[in-house]
């Protein structure tokens, strides 16, 4: 089986979504996804997406961010960002995406490391009520097929142009889908990890690709952990409690119910002091108590987590919960310019799994959202503008046999890419 299309997104979170709703409605647009359409990682964030409030907010906006990337963030990437966050934000209201208001006006709220509240949510599942939106209109765009549980081994190489992707379908039957422009939007890399907030099909196969055909790469050994996963024996995703929790003013607390850290100072700082204190108390976990927020506000603003909580023996609002730090995003990926293009013609990435240096070492709380969708859409714009098409010639043979292990083949890849980097910076 071959198929064409004039663009091709892999993924459907934010990124790959909203990429193809700014894309010409003239041009047929191929979104293939590894699983279930609404099984990416923007479905699964809670806390919410900030946003430049005013002119007065860009100088700390802008700070806040930088310094939690520990200033190795790439400055012009974070002007883009910040500017461009308002526009980002009229577009989701017009798609229907609810933000939290009081009257007519938004409601901010405040996260670790952020100077001043600037971030819009929608209870505890701001990432479902974006997403949601983003699917249900592209499912309704006449030229944007989605087509679910199809995942990409491959790309369609010729002279360091992309010219589309192999990959197979649930069933295990290959095919060859070609096109004039391809934007890899796969997400991070929390799959080859233990223990994760991913998706565990979320395996940095772009990552892999991008390690085979020399496309360049950047910060890939920069890898978040986030401070507070519920604590649980059970495998599986771990369940995130969103940093907004703390920004609402919960506290952590040792084994005899002591602060240790300041619970808003950046990720990779209350994460680390999270770990020195398990170590020093020789525990499997920390406690995080949710005790300073009213109980109305608790059930009202994180609804999912109290339920969550409930279900898993803890009713966050009469007790601690136990948390621990657990693998979360990938600030580094395949290195991308202004308009998110990689280092191979035709070929753009946008989301988790690129890198445009917004985030530095260290991402800042609810900057992921704002990142996917403004480096999205303009990698929509820079395709249109400079729109033209391939000539395809005949059909593509699949040998399957070259993907017999690829799984493995690219997990170990990228984790020997990441340790490389790792240890050249030591």
């Amino acid at each position: 089986m071959e198929m064409n299309a004039d663009i091709l997104i892999v993924g459907s979170g934010v990124a790959g979504l909203y990429c193809a709703l700014n894309l010409p409605e003239d041009k047929k647009i191929l979104v293939v996804t590894k699983d279930k359409a609404r099984k990416s990682d923007s479905y699964l964030a809670q806390g919410g997406i900030c946003v430049l409030r005013d002119e007065d907010d860009y100088d700390p906006f802008y700070e806040d961010t930088m310094k939690a990337g520990h200033y190795e963030n790439n400055p012009d990437s974070v002007h883009i960002m910040i500017h461009s966050s308002q526009e980002v934000i009229s577009d989701l209201v017009s798609f229907g995406v609810r933000f939290e208001k009081n009257g007519e006006k938004f409601t901010y709220t405040r996260e670790g490391a952020h100077s001043h509240p600037r971030i819009l949510f929608h209870e505890d599942e701001t990432g479902k009520e974006i997403t949601s939106h983003l699917l249900a209109t592209a499912r309704n765009r006449k030229n944007i097929t989605i087509m679910e549980n199809y995942t990409m081994v491959d790309l369609i190489c010729e002279s360091n142009t992309c010219r589309g992707i192999i990959g197979h379908d649930e069933n295990g039957v290959y095919s060859a889908i070609q096109a004039n422009y391809t934007v890899l939007a796969t997400g991070g890399i929390g799959g080859i990890f233990e223990h994760s907030t991913n998706y565990k099909h979320l395996t940095g196969d772009a990552i892999a690709l991008a390690l085979k055909y020399g496309i360049q790469l950047q910060h890939i050994d920069y890898i978040q952990i986030h401070p507070t996963t519920l604590y649980t024996e059970k495998e599986g995703r771990e369940f995130l409690i969103s940093e907004s929790v703390r920004g609402e003013g919960a506290v952590l607390l040792n084994s005899k119910g002591e602060r240790f850290v300041n619970e808003l100072l950046p990720r990779d700082v209350v994460a680390n002091a999270i770990l020195a204190e398990m170590k020093k108390e020789s525990s499997k976990h920390v406690w995080l108590s949710l005790a300073p927020i009213p109980e109305k506000e608790i059930r009202s603003h994180f609804p999912n987590i109290y339920q969550h909580c409930l279900e898993e023996g803890y009713d966050v609002t009469k007790e601690p919960i136990p948390v621990v730090p657990s693998q979360h995003y990938f600030m580094g990926g395949i290195a991308v310019d202004r308009y998110s293009k990689t280092s191979m013609d035709r070929l753009y990435a946008a989301g988790e799994t690129a890198c445009n240096g917004v985030h530095g070492r260290n991402r800042l709380a609810s900057n992921s959202l704002l990142e996917s969708l403004v480096f999205a859409k303009r990698a929509a714009r820079h395709i249109t503008d400079g729109y033209t098409a391939l000539t395809f010639e005949g059909e593509i043979t699949v040998d399957e046999a070259k993907y017999a292990n690829y799984k493995e083949e690219y997990k170990k890849a990228v984790l020997a890419a990441i340790e490389k980097e790792r240890k050249s910076h030591e």
